[in-house]
């Protein structure tokens, strides 16, 4: 497995502007309104691969209960890796990279035994968060141009070796992506842990007080819905939806409707607040409200 970078092999300036830095597709991608709806896409086609959805079925048992810390704790984590000083994401790293190290079991449909940081898993994982962020962030309305998709798959091609995938097996273009899951595809099922981390991600348990006192439920009921509209034919096939209730063009209208719902927010309302502070780092106030 790859190790990650000493803090001793960069400079300030490289610390300063963070792995990816404000001219990266990455920043641009990973800052927009669309990237929830992505996020969730992502969960639910990671939860496709058998071995590695036992992994959090067997070493996350809180998620089935309360996903809302680990689902924050992920959120967290890519908004580290790519805005944050690279001291800071190194951080990140290291200490996810110590959660996973004494992690393995064996997964009963496949009867393959492995450790939750086997290159081939976390690949997975990246991939499927790479393909829904930038498929998401298109049909949302990103201005990105074709040369731009493939810009950011090639970023994120640090995100993988950060957390342990050798390098040369990590796609850098949108081909060799969509190659990836045509290789990988085979190995994909529905098995009940993924069914039901689909039921937790989509209609997530939730205080009976936030129901009723807050929009929670609803607001994160319209996500789900679009990271589910926004996923593959075959992985909406996968979990029964053959004829899901939004037709490709409607998901599409939808998730562009709802990126410019949110743009007309103040960044400084919408924005995450480690995204602020990366642009307060690198640029200064003056394009705070960008």
């Amino acid at each position: 497995m790859t190790r990650p970078p000493s803090v001793s092999e960069f400079t300030a300036e490289e610390d300063r502007l963070g792995f990816f830095g404000p001219d990266s597709v990455s920043w641009r991608i990973h800052s927009d309104p669309s990237f929830s709806v992505g996020g969730i896409r992502a969960l639910l086609l990671q939860a496709l691969h058998p071995v590695a959805m036992d992994g959090v079925h067997q070493f996350s048992e809180g998620f089935r209960t309360n996903p809302w810390p680990r689902l924050t704790r992920t959120a967290e984590y890519v908004a580290t890796l790519t805005f944050g000083t690279r001291r800071e994401a190194l951080r990140a790293v290291r200490r996810v990279r110590g959660m996973h190290a004494p992690l393995a079991g064996t997964e009963e449909t496949t009867g393959r035994s492995y450790r939750v940081d086997d290159p081939d898993l976390l690949l997975w994982v990246h991939c499927a968060e790479v393909d829904s962020l930038l498929s998401v962030a298109r049909r949302a309305g990103v201005p990105l141009t074709d040369a731009d998709a493939d810009r950011y798959v090639a970023e994120q091609v640090v995100a993988a070796t950060l957390i342990g995938v050798p390098e040369v097996d990590v796609p850098t273009t949108v081909e060799e992506l969509a190659a990836y899951f045509e290789q990988v595809r085979p190995a994909l099922a529905l098995t009940p842990p993924a069914r039901a981390a689909y039921g937790f991600i989509v209609l997530p348990p939730m205080p009976g007080w936030v129901q009723l006192l807050t929009p929670a439920r609803p607001a994160w009921a319209g996500l789900a819905s679009l990271g589910v509209a926004t996923l593959p034919t075959w992985a909406r096939r996968m979990y029964g939806l053959p004829a899901f209730a939004l037709t490709e063009p409607a998901a599409t209208a939808a998730v562009k409707a709802l990126r410019q719902t949110a743009l007309a927010v103040p960044a400084r309302v919408r924005q995450n607040p480690i995204v602020r502070a990366a642009r307060e780092r690198v640029a200064g106030p003056e394009l705070l409200s960008a």
